[in-house]
């Protein structure tokens, strides 16, 4: 289970060992300068710590160490603290257990996530049906007992009888899983582990009794690390068989007349009644790519005869296979998606018959078949509705939910229930379970419901249209205390992320709890570059258009100031991972309208994102350096590039996990020491680091209460709501 540590391993534990025991006051010392200049497309960019790249590199080592001992010396003598950490355990243990990810077999038996109250980490649990008693397959906490080291499952999928579960394990957050096979029966693992299987990709063939999985490439070492995530295979292989008998069925590598590119991530999908297979490609962002089919008794032939039913420009983004029939969502010629089948014995798309369509207020968000009907998720800003569609009823019915939130969907792979599972959520309501009969009436499920036994504050909700930069109008979930005075005082927090098509949406976070327990202003802004409305809507925030993202969302910190909400000294912004694009650059163009600003493991350095393990596969979101016009629209997007010397830029504290291959640490890294010689004498710059977390899959519940309770203590303490301790001699 256990592999030879990496020299990029050793540093990261040598680094964990060094922020323990370097003393505060390391630092007030500034980044090195080793400038690297070099002209793109006839512009001049200088890159003053290029170095921080290599994590070799003792200057970025012993810099890091020094920020990160530094940032927790600092974030632990903010007055308070410890209580918004009790309260934010508090209402983690108040929710019960958690549950995610439910998969119902034909048979009845249910497979899912839980975390236990109180618990750190989600376990692969299983029940015999519904109301079945749960038994407890898999459990990382015993790996991190173990080794010291938190493991989480990143994925799972069950065989279609339920004889075995596939999942995958990885460690300190770094997402980079194996995939093992559990007996269910006796709890054994099958066979050996399958490294490099990090992002899921899993199918059972119909005799669930082998399986298919895409692999990464095991590459030498000195490999660039723009390959990592290239020239992907997958694999189909009988259970309990070494992974080298292995048959590579798909991908750039094995199936090299299908005309893939490197980018092209595949997977593959079976159905118990089905003899056909899809195999499916996308570059990890965008989620539509090439689409083929072949008789799942094709997969023993070499080459297996694969048949092309869709290129990238048909825009199939989610596919489910039902007997002899292919039903796809899409948004070729329906810009907020519809649900289409395909007869696969005559898979021309021209001929796919219509199944659901979105209503005129909202956009269909997802799907799921069941026996007898189909159901939609259907989205209105930052909620999610359910509509049921028999066959021909392409308008559908909407479903009367218990309450307003936003609902998901269990997982019927089979489409054997007349029924379905779903979750529903809110603002301030945990996640409760229900079974959704035929006719459209739900019965409550006590069993995947989280009741909170703590109280919270009386919570006001209003979405508001805030008016952008060019007039267009950006949805906004406003949430704070009822009563709240509009007096220009309240502390204001904007959130947004507006990459990918990816939607802000109702949920129970206890942070939000936290936060408006503390007098504080949430604005959830779905601004462009989102999937909010659709995909003009996502269209209007990418490549060059990509400004709208922040400018949408200076706009919203503009209108709480001009509302009484709040002012600039108890403005803040957050986002994280793209979101980074969006909090990043809202504080670059707008610092006069923020007090302070949190980054979450953020994209901000856009130039370079290209080099690294999985920058190469958000070309298609952002564009690419090596074509002028990308290279001017990522320019504009990199916060690194944008600070400029002198200027008086808020407070930033930046989050990031070392592990972390989405977007590598010396993002934050870089931009904190350019934030802080820019302004050598300004406001704090924080880079927190956490040396056993990574891109935020897997991280545990007590490192994700720390984080919220340093965002939550730093933010009220650059708005003057609280003090600094003196520091420990």
């Amino acid at each position: 289970m256990h592999e030879a540590a990496s020299p990029a391993r050793c540093l990261i534990q040598a680094l964990a060992c060094a922020l323990a025991l370097l003393s505060p006051a390391a630092w007030a010392q500034p980044a090195p300068v080793q400038a690297v200049t070099e002209t793109l497309h006839g512009t001049t960019v200088t890159d003053p710590y290029r170095y921080m790249e290599d994590a070799a590199d003792p200057r970025a080592r012993t810099w890091m160490q020094s920020q990160g001992q530094a940032a927790r010396a600092t974030l632990d003598r903010i007055e308070g603290r410890a209580a918004l950490l009790a309260r934010l355990d508090e209402l983690n243990r108040g929710q019960g257990d958690r549950h995610q990810g439910l998969v119902r077999l034909a048979a009845g038996a249910v497979f899912y996530l839980l975390r236990p109250a109180g618990a750190r980490q989600f376990k692969l649990v299983t029940r015999p049906s519904l109301e079945g008693a749960p038994r407890v397959l898999v459990d990382p906490e015993d790996l991190a007992r173990r080794t010291g080291t938190p493991h989480a499952i990143n994925y799972f999928e069950p065989s279609w009888d339920g004889r075995y579960v596939a999942y995958g394990i990885s460690a300190g957050g770094s997402e980079d899983a194996s995939l093992y096979v559990l007996d269910v029966r006796t709890g054994e693992v099958v066979g050996a582990p399958i490294p490099r299987v990090p992002h899921g990709g899993v199918s059972w063939l119909p005799d669930s009794r082998s399986l298919a999985f895409n692999q990464l490439r095991a590459l030498p070492a000195g490999t660039p690390d723009a390959e990592t995530y290239l020239d992907t295979t997958v694999r189909v292989l009988r259970v309990g068989d070494p992974e080298a008998q292995a048959r590579a069925v798909y991908g750039p590598l094995a199936t090299p007349t299908l005309g893939l590119s490197r980018l092209d991530n595949g997977r593959l999908i079976f159905a118990p009644d089905s003899q056909w297979v899809i195999a499916a490609s996308n570059d990890t962002t965008q989620r539509e790519g090439p689409v083929f089919v072949a008789r799942v008794a094709d997969l023993r032939s070499n080459p297996v005869p694969w048949k092309r039913i869709a290129r990238f420009e048909d825009h199939l983004v989610d596919l489910q296979l039902k007997g002899h029939h292919l039903y796809v969502r899409t948004k070729a010629g329906a810009p907020r998606f519809e649900v289409r089948r395909v007869d696969l014995r005559q898979p021309d798309l021209a001929k796919a018959e219509r199944v659901a369509q979105a209503p005129a207020d909202g956009l269909i968000e997802g799907f799921e078949i069941g026996r007898d009907q189909v159901i939609t998720r259907v989205r209105q800003g930052a909620t999610i509705g359910l509509r049921l569609h028999a066959r021909g009823d392409t308008a559908g019915q909407p479903v009367a939910l218990p309450f307003a939130g936003a609902a998901w969907l269990a997982d019927d792979a089979a489409h054997a229930h007349r029924d379905f599972v779903y979750a529903l959520a809110g603002w301030s309501q945990p996640s409760a379970g229900f079974l959704l009969r035929p006719d459209g009436t739900s019965q409550p499920l006590p069993q995947f419901t989280t009741a909170l036994s703590t109280r919270l504050p009386d919570l006001e909700v209003q979405d508001v249209q805030v008016r952008s930069h060019d007039g267009v109008a950006v949805p906004v979930t406003l949430l704070h205390r009822k009563g709240l005075p509009r007096d220009g005082r309240n502390p204001a927090l904007v959130l947004g992320y507006g990459s990918y098509g990816l939607t802000m949406t109702a949920g129970f976070r206890p942070s939000d709890m936290v936060w408006i327990e503390q007098g504080g202003v949430l604005a959830v802004a779905n601004v462009r570059g989102s999937g909010v409305l659709g995909d003009p809507w996502r269209q209007a925030g990418t490549r060059a258009t990509k400004p709208n993202t922040w400018k949408d969302g200076i706009a919203v910190a503009q209108y709480l100031i001009d509302q009484g909400y709040a002012s600039p000294a108890t403005m803040a912004v957050a986002g994280g991972s793209a979101g980074g694009i969006f909090a990043g650059r809202a504080i670059t163009e707008a610092p006069q309208l923020f007090a302070a600003a949190v980054i979450h493991v953020g994209l901000l350095d856009a130039l370079r994102a290209e080099t690294t393990a999985n920058g190469i596969t958000n070309i298609s979101e952002f564009g690419s350096v090596k074509d002028e016009a990308g290279f001017r629209s990522l320019l504009a997007m990199s916060t690194y590039h944008q600070i400029r010397d002198g200027t008086p830029y808020p407070a930033v504290m930046f989050v990031h996990g070392l592990n972390d291959r989405r977007v590598d640490a010396w993002h934050s890294a870089k931009t904190a020491a350019r934030l802080q010689a820019a302004n050598p004498g300004g406001k704090p710059v924080l880079l927190r680091l956490d040396a056993q977390d990574g891109h935020g899959i897997g991280r545990t519940a007590s490192q994700a209460n720390a984080i919220a309770a340093d965002q939550i203590s730093f933010l009220l303490w650059q708005m003057g709501r609280r003090v600094l301790a003196p520091a420990a001699q």
